[in-house]
């Protein structure tokens, strides 16, 4: 897969303006956020083996 994955919005700030950083060689995948100035970098960790567990409801019931 030759795609990156895209940002919605900084996870610093919150604002929206975001561009592809290219500041330095091997910044692949980081980002640049044009409100507070930051970079940062999306990362896939891996799977989980069980898969999430809920111990609430979940939500209202009707």
């Amino acid at each position: 897969m030759s795609e990156r994955a895209a940002p919605f919005y900084c996870p610093y700030c919150g604002d929206e303006d975001l561009r592809p950083s290219e500041a330095s060689e091997g910044s692949h995948g980081a980002w640049e956020c044009a409100a507070c100035n930051r970079a940062f970098q999306l990362k896939f960790l891996g799977v989980l083996a069980q898969g999430l567990q809920r111990h609430d409801a979940g939500g209202k019931q009707i």
